[in-house]
């Protein structure tokens, strides 16, 4: 599993296998009437290694949070695997068979919709490398992704235990055989076919994504902004032309917090509408550390202002500033656990105290309510700060809301020259399938770039460089089956894993009852 992730090993073919070991050990376990703990011990060792070998990157930027996240979310992924043997075990083995699927989708589902949430593992990003396999991803997301590879694993599974292990011949296996070439050839084909045969509408505008490099350690929120803006400045001057149409900046690029209301005022505001000026007025996208005052309390993120009325809330931002120079802002609502959201803190305060530090501000930040968009005078574009670029439905509600780009601003330098940034810019590649939108990443420390609609990944940058690059991109405000309905396969399965779970208990509890 895990040397068949991206980056840190990259064969991703291998996923298609990976899980036949774990199969055979539960199967053995089913057979043998071994007591249940065992699928549970087998499965945390496995799923601990993967989650191990694929996200050990996160130790660089907090110990305390890798350990922590490979710990739970390989516990959440035993949790699941666990119910599969249960059904198998009390409902019968076809059904069992089945539940893998559904349980599976369901828990990436929910994963994706909780405070606890640590998508970075989910199957259908495998294929993030590989946008040519799977451009059914406009329909399906990167759940459809997840069938795939369950499906075909199962069948694989089953062909090797009936001739390995029940000894029959491999004629009688010729159905199951047919089923694994199909299953695996069929939406390999459809994707290749549509990969090649995509064509692009022509509606260019022209971006300039900047790369400022700046150490997000030692340099990011400890030198003066000034000197950080200014290097900004200097590297779109550099790919800055007439045409341009949008200059993208990376995410808390202006590290000096401040209150959104009193952005006009502020000295760094006016020198960047100078260069602005200077730079043929194109508008600018840069993420920004923000806050505002309220009256009442909002939400867990509202503090008490220390000597007065009132409470403040802390922001990770987007700020566009349009040709006419009225700023706009929006706040990233994809938060991390444990750096820019403490989990369950609306029920229990106190968690707050234990907010990971990672630069700025520490504790629960501020979110939209729903998922906005922003726009120049020319278009509107989705403004995507770092780990809301893994969840696919937050950004296909921005799409289905008017964005006819996709921007991507992050600072990946947390981790350092890991497979943790090489697999953050992947993820992206499936954010352009899933709408056929272009995405335009700014990252501080690299890897920026460019993404077609296809998934192509264009102009990538080196890490570690300070650079800036310049792309024609073309606009799109079509909308694809995901686009428009959102993820029915999680929906779907998340739902039909709730009356399975209670059908699973219910045939357990009753053949207990019939023994005593």
């Amino acid at each position: 599993m895990a040397v068949a992730f991206p980056y840190t090993g990259s064969l991703v073919p291998l996923v298609f296998v990976a899980w036949i070991p774990l199969l055979l050990i539960e199967n053995t376990v089913i057979d043998n009437n071994y007591r249940s703990g065992k699928v549970f011990i087998h499965a945390y060792i496995t799923f601990f290694l993967f989650n191990l070998g694929a996200t050990w990157w996160v130790w660089n930027a907090s110990a305390g949070g890798a350990s922590l996240a490979i710990i739970l979310n390989s516990l959440l992924m035993t949790f699941t695997f666990y119910l599969y043997h249960l059904t198998k075990k009390y409902v019968g083995k076809k059904e069992g068979y089945i539940s893998l699927l559904i349980y599976w989708i369901a828990f990436e589902y929910f994963h994706h919709n909780w405070e606890m949430s640590w998508t970075w593992l989910s199957m259908g990003n495998y294929f993030s490398i590989l946008p040519s396999w799977v451009q059914w991803y406009s329909y399906t997301g990167i759940f459809g992704g997840t069938l795939w590879i369950l499906l075909i694993n199962l069948l694989i599974f089953r062909i090797i235990q009936n001739v390995y292990f029940k000894k029959e011949t491999w004629r009688i296996q010729t159905p199951l055989v047919w089923m694994s070439i199909i299953f695996l050839v069929l939406p390999l084909t459809i994707s290749l076919i549509t990969y090649y045969n995509y064509e692009e509408k022509e509606n260019p505008i022209e971006v300039v994504v900047l790369q400022p490099n700046i150490d997000p350690y030692n340099e990011k929120f400890v030198v003066g902004l000034k000197s950080q803006l200014e290097k900004l400045t200097d590297l779109a001057a550099e790919k800055v032309t007439s045409n341009t149409d949008l200059i993208v900046a990376p995410e808390t690029a202006i590290s000096a917090t401040f209150f959104e209301d009193d952005l006009e005022q502020l000295d760094f505001y006016r020198f960047l509408l100078t260069k602005k000026a200077e730079l043929h007025n194109a508008p600018w996208y840069i993420g920004a550390s923000t806050m505002k005052i309220y009256p009442k309390k909002r939400s867990r993120a509202s503090f008490p202002l220390n000597g007065g009325p009132g409470f403040i809330e802390y922001y990770n931002s987007s700020l566009v500033i349009p040709k006419n120079n009225k700023p706009a802002f929006v706040h990233k609502s994809k938060l991390v656990p444990g750096a820019e959201i403490i989990p369950f803190s609306n029920w229990f305060p106190f968690l707050e105290e234990w907010s990971i530090d990672a630069g700025g501000t520490s504790g629960s930040l501020g979110v939209e309510e729903e998922p906005k968009i922003l726009a120049t005078e020319k278009f509107g574009f989705a403004p995507v700060i770092c780990y809301e670029s893994v969840y696919g439905e937050w950004v296909t509600e921005q799409c289905r809301k008017g964005a006819e780009i996709i921007c991507v601003a992050t600072n990946d330098g947390w981790w350092g020259d890991t497979p943790g940034y090489k697999q953050h810019m992947s993820f992206s590649s499936l954010r352009a399938i899933e709408n056929r939108r272009w995405v335009v990443r700014s990252a501080n420390t690299g890897i920026s770039c460019f993404i077609n609609q296809r998934g192509d990944v264009m102009q990538p940058t080196e890490w570690w460089v300070p650079t800036s690059i310049r792309q024609d991109v073309n606009l799109n405000k079509e909308m694809t089956f995901y686009t428009r309905y959102g993820n029915v396969i999680g929906r779907s399965f998340g739902f039909v894993s709730v009356i399975l779970v209670l059908f699973t208990f219910v045939k357990r509890f009753k053949k207990k009852y019939i023994r005593t």
